[in-house]
């Protein structure tokens, strides 16, 4: 849930860290006693008690506080950020540069995003959920603390949070939650309101479905632009009158018959046409300019074959700025409307680029910025000058992040000859002698990409079990074109799990890996990939670990919430149609978990709307029937994956613990 102002791209109580008791003399012989007590809100099944001494050895990775740049101030050059607070991200004000940061909220659920009321910023926005369910709410809270208002209603799903320019009303879209039936048929409610006032909305529309996001106003107000999503490879702008609420669509039809998709939207400054990004014409994401009269498209950046993304148009409307996604690295690039000619790029750290937007100034500009060797930092560029500065960094910690592994981009053949690409974080040489066990991690989504960012905590893995990391692209992933992203829809969905299995070949012929130690690891669809390679692959992996992965595309469907439903079965399949539902129960890691031979480590969070509880639940209960070796986690306070650091912390002790029994140990 993003609150923003339209011309930028898009609890008084917390949970105490549990630690180890300490006990009297013989003090070495009652630490290796010591364990660390689980969260309360956790329940085990076949984990083992956490020593205290594995905490004590994490400790030092466990500390990172990645910083996220949230809203610049109206009229100040000061900003709200997102940074971890005890044991959830709470949002900051920071009135200049590296000063001091000041707590706006401490609420035991997370806050990651919030914006100032942008003509005065005399209060600001912002919205949480509870317990990990994503039943996101919007509230109004003064600078100077005090009750948090609601704006939004309640036990509705906000998604998507936007101000008008006058500054005096924001407009949000509802979607009813805990609807689980395959023929439910939902409406996003589309409304406006004055956080000043917030029991008084108007709503402006009833949309068919769960999928649209992205409102921009247009400079005066009058209108407001939008994206339809239909899929990851199909999308469209619409354009609404806020006089009458009557909507047009504003992208053409599609004549090809391969689906189009738009992006962004974000009105020109004289209101007669909008930025937007699409992969019209094109395999990647092009930033154009749509002609709102004709419906004229032009491109922009035609010379830039990699996906743009992150567009923000300045508030005096001279300046594009935008992210170019170099395979996997990111790129920001200023551009002018005037002539669509780019400016030169400033010289920004090396690594990933977030939340890329402008003061009101129209001169300065903010992002964040993550890489291998540093956890997210908030940065802004002076685009008359290209001077780069730093607003935050990261506190003294015991390690020292500069000396963490960078990663190598590596390719290798697929089954159909296809080259597929991932990211390899190698066990420094220096300190471990022979082939190193390998942890294959694959990203969720499916559509998604993972881009070489910080590692956190997971540094431990490779810094001192000496685990070297890969981190696949397989096909479905986004960043390598239309085409490579729908290649695992439907029918095709295990071609991306042959992908892990032309990996287990390149690792075989490595010199510094051990293709005999090979476990996987993957959250929500990764997690899917866990299990299905678990199930595929069992002859070449010492163990596998899903998180809040999925078990049966056809359970999932049938209990996943509404708003999501339709959107999902694009990408798998309708599991309705008898012949799709067949090939679903088919290649279901459920229904094949008899070949689950490997030990497996399962993550669940009970709240999760996206993949419920019970996808883990009924592979746990299979898999143990089978006497294989399953250790069960879940946390009654979580979603789809674990938000607090009390509950991610016991995790990942407990994540070393069974690398350390069916990793390290398995030969």
């Amino acid at each position: 849930m993003v609150f923003r102002r339209s011309s930028n791209s898009i609890f008084k109580r917390a949970l105490p860290i549990l630690i180890a008791a300490i006990f009297a003399a013989p003090m070495a012989a009652q630490a290796q006693d010591a364990i660390v007590p689980a969260p309360a809100a956790m329940v085990l099944e076949n984990v083992p008690p956490v020593p205290a001494s594995v905490a004590a050895q994490v400790a030092k990775y466990n500390e990172f506080k990645p910083t996220s740049f949230a809203n610049w101030h109206p009229t100040k050059a000061e900003m709200l950020i997102s940074r971890r607070h005890k044991n959830t991200p709470q949002v900051y004000r920071l009135a200049k540069p590296g000063g001091a940061l000041e707590l706006l909220t401490d609420y035991a659920e997370p806050v990651r995003s919030a914006s100032y009321e942008p003509k005065a910023g005399k209060y600001y926005v912002f919205g949480k959920d509870t317990g990990g369910n994503e039943v996101f709410r919007g509230y109004r809270r003064e600078i100077a603390g005090g009750e948090a208002v609601p704006i939004t209603p309640d036990g509705q799903r906000v998604q998507g949070v936007n101000w008008s320019n006058g500054g005096t009303q924001v407009v949000y879209a509802t979607v009813p939650v805990n609807r689980q039936g395959s023929n439910d048929k939902i409406n996003t409610t589309l409304s406006i309101v004055d956080p000043l006032n917030p029991d008084a909305p108007r709503k402006l529309a009833e949309l068919e479905g769960g999928g649209w996001f992205g409102f921009n106003f247009s400079p005066d107000d009058k209108q407001l632009i939008y994206v339809e999503y239909i899929s990851a490879n199909e999308s469209h702008l619409w354009v609404m009158d806020m006089a009458t609420a009557k909507s047009r669509r504003v992208t053409p039809e599609n004549k090809s018959g391969s689906p189009v998709s738009y992006g962004g939207g974000s009105f020109s400054k004289d209101g007669k046409g909008v930025y937007a990004v699409t992969d019209l014409g094109s395999e990647f994401q092009r930033l154009n300019y749509i002609d709102l009269a004709t419906g004229k498209h032009t491109v922009l950046t035609g010379d830039i074959n990699w996906d743009i993304n992150g567009v923000a148009l300045s508030d005096d409307g001279k300046i594009i700025a935008f992210v170019a996604n170099e395979d996997g690295n990111n790129v920001l690039r200023l551009m002018r409307t005037s002539d669509h000619k780019l400016m030169p790029s400033p010289k920004l750290p090396l690594g990933t680029i977030g939340g890329v937007s402008w003061h009101k100034d129209s001169t300065n500009l903010a992002l964040s910025v993550t890489s291998a060797t540093s956890p997210s930092e908030v940065y802004s560029v002076n685009v008359k000058t290209n001077e780069v500065t730093r607003w935050t960094t990261h506190e003294t910690m015991q390690v020292d992040a500069a000396k963490f592994v960078e990663p190598d981009l590596v390719r290798w053949k697929s089954f159909d000859n296809r080259m597929i690409s991932g990211f390899v974080y190698r066990a420094p040489a220096s300190k471990f002698n022979g082939k190193r066990p390998v942890l294959i991690n694959i990203h969720g989504g499916p559509e998604a990409q993972f881009q070489p960012g910080f590692l956190g905590r997971s540094n431990y893995l490779t810094n001192e079990m000496g685990i070297t990391t890969i981190y696949p692209n397989v096909r479905g992933s986004t960043g390598y074109g239309k085409s490579f992203l729908a290649l695992d829809n439907g029918k095709l969905r295990e071609d991306s799990v042959k992908d892990i299995g032309a990996l287990f070949d390149w690792i075989a012929a490595q010199p510094d890996m051990d293709a005999t130690r090979v476990a996987v690891s993957g959250g929500s669809y990764g997690g899917y990939m866990a299990l299905a390679v678990s199930t595929n692959y069992a002859d070449r992996i010492a163990a596998a670990i899903d998180v809040v992965g999925i078990s049966n595309f056809v359970t999932f469907l049938e209990k996943t919430e509404s708003y999501r439903r339709d959107l999902r079965r694009v990408e798998y399949g309708d599991e309705r149609d008898p012949d799709m539902r067949k090939f679903q129960e088919s290649i279901a890691p459920l229904n094949n978990a008899a070949k689950i031979k490997k030990p497996l480590f399962v993550v669940q969070g009970k709240n999760d709307p996206r993949v419920p509880y019970q996808e883990a639940d009924q592979i746990v209960a299979t898999v143990k029937k089978n006497g294989t070796p399953v250790w069960y986690m879940t946390a009654n306070d979580e979603g789809h994956g674990f938000g607090k650091k009390i509950n991610s912390d016991y995790q990942f002790y407990a994540t070393i613990g069974f690398l350390e029994k069916y990793l390290l140990s398995s030969k």
